[in-house]
């Protein structure tokens, strides 16, 4: 389905100004399907119905919330000629709401018809059509007439070029509807009607009396907690009485209540006839929204709170490492040292997150250094990481660190005996779907008849039990053989890649699932 936008672009030859008019319509029409009890169709005319003839295409629908649809199908992109809708065409011809003498049948269903025309700048752009289904019959009441006369003024008004009004911001998604509350002001500013959950908002701010007879901006300014708030959505009321749009606003009563406003200026034909009030009532979902922020808040604190029990843990050991006489038991301390302050960097980076995400690129360029250190104190070998991990949700990040850390360190501490030097590299591709990581090293390769099943190495084992019951992953360990010497001159990082094969060595190869679909 193509959009407004595009529609435009296709039948008409329309202003940027004037299609973004018709935006503002189509952004604003929910309002006047739900007071009309009615169906709106935007049409504009194509070749020459601009002068009262020809045909003319729709570009978009909107469908009550208050009442049976006229259209149960989709409409959009149906042409009609003058002799389908002759009220089209007139009513760009006399610049007025034209409305059919008798019912129109439509698939079966009666319906009553108005076209529109839609002003801007003096110059009649498009039309809309109001279609009412009359076959569910309905009853007069103080509700229904006040919906029809507001919506009755603001449709003179998209006839007069005054509504929507220029330089306001509708958030369709955010801003009071019809259902969730309305009030009707005389031009005096004097509530003369107030839907049943128009009167429950202000019965939640503090108002327990009827709202009609009341002037509504003292009284909402007297029910409004922050000075600075009521003095605002006072102002915004008395503005609309005075013709000017308003955006919407959002208040704390004195009761606790929390509601949005929005004021609609009515002006048909220029003549004041008060203003529309919309107020919905939003304390539960605010309440929602702070428990949301509260819990976030708390989960971050947990975080740093446990950050900083394990670099206390850490701290214990490496202090209790000092003390120890035994190489055996220091070299065991100082690899838990290293395990505790691993997993105390990633509680940091998720202190610090609001989505329960980490960056793993950041955090293992604090944490890599930290386990070269350790274990290449008297040693030159160099490390280095080609490729990105991206961002990983908190329960993969604690557990894949570890992993890699553990094969770091392993890599360090078993491939270069006697100080040798060397290269460790670790190399990561990203995917949908998938994590690959390979950490490969030009030492001395494994031992023979090794078997990463039958590793009694802590490390190993620990990396092992991780990478299959918490990344639900798959790992293997093999021995490089060395190539035969490719000749010098290439250079780029793709030598590095190639030298560690030519060495021959370890490599790594994990592969970690990142979609719960593929674990």
């Amino acid at each position: 389905m193509s959009t407004l936008a595009e529609l435009l672009a296709e039948h008409t030859g329309l202003s940027g100004e004037a299609a973004d008019h018709l935006q503002l319509v189509v952004a604003e029409w929910q309002l006047l399907a739900d007071l009309s009890f009615a169906d709106f169709l935007l049409w504009v005319p194509v070749d020459s119905a601009a002068d009262g003839e020809g045909d003319f295409v729709c570009v978009a629908q909107a469908r009550p919330t208050t009442a049976p649809t006229a259209h149960p199908e989709d409409v959009v992109g149906t042409r009609f000629t003058t002799e389908d809708h002759p009220q089209l065409a007139r009513a760009i011809r006399e610049v007025r709401i034209c409305r059919e003498e008798d019912p129109h049948w439509y698939l079966d269903l009666p319906m009553r018809r108005e076209a529109i025309p839609v002003a801007f700048r003096d110059q009649v752009i498009a039309v809309l059509s109001r279609e009412t289904n009359l076959a569910a019959p309905r009853v007069p009441s103080p509700l229904e007439i006040a919906y029809l006369g507001s919506a009755a003024d603001l449709c003179q008004m998209v006839a007069d070029g005054t509504f929507p009004g220029t330089g306001t911001t509708t958030d369709v998604h955010t801003s009071p509807r019809v259902g969730d509350g309305l009030i009707r002001l005389d031009s005096a500013g004097s509530v003369v009607f107030a839907s049943p959950n128009g009167q429950s908002a202000y019965h939640r701010m503090g108002h327990e009396s009827d709202l009609v007879g009341v002037r509504l901006a003292p009284l909402t300014r007297s029910l409004v907690r922050d000075p600075f708030d009521a003095t605002e959505v006072s102002h915004r009321i008395l503005d609309a009485l005075a013709g000017k749009p308003t955006n919407r606003i959002e208040v704390d009563s004195r009761r606790g209540a929390v509601v949005l406003f929005r004021a609609l200026p009515l002006r048909p034909a220029g003549q004041p006839a008060g203003a529309l009030v919309l107020v919905r009532d939003v304390t539960e979902v605010k309440r929602r929204d702070r428990a949301l922020l509260s819990k976030d808040a708390t989960i971050r604190e947990i975080h740093h709170r446990v950050k900083n029990n394990l670099q206390t843990v850490a701290a214990l050991l490496r202090l209790q490492s000092r003390r120890t006489s035994s190489p055996e038991a220091r070299q065991a301390l100082e690899e838990s040292v290293r395990r505790v302050a691993s997993i105390a960097l990633v509680h940091e980076a998720l202190s610090m997150s609001v989505d329960e995400r980490v960056d793993l690129d950041k955090l293992l360029d604090n944490v890599l250094p930290m386990v070269g250190e350790v274990a290449t104190a008297e040693s030159q070998v160099s490390l280095r990481r080609t490729g990105s991990f991206g961002v990983v949700s908190a329960e993969i990040a604690t557990p894949l660190v570890m992993v890699i850390t553990e094969l770091v360190q392993n890599a360090l501490g078993h491939a270069f005996p006697d100080s040798r030097p060397g290269k460790v590299e670790i190399v990561v591709e990203r995917s949908a779907r998938r994590m690959d990581v390979l950490i490969r090293d030009n030492g001395r390769g494994l031992p023979s008849g090794f078997s990463l099943e039958r590793a009694e190495g802590l490390g190993l084992q620990i990396v092992r039990t991780l990478v299959e019951s918490e990344l639900r992953g798959s790992l293997s360990l093999r021995g490089i053989a060395p190539s035969p010497t490719v000749p010098s001159g290439q250079g780029g990082e793709q030598d590095t890649v190639d030298t560690v094969r030519r060495q021959g060595g370890t490599e790594a190869a994990l592969r970690i699932p990142l979609s719960r679909a593929f674990r």
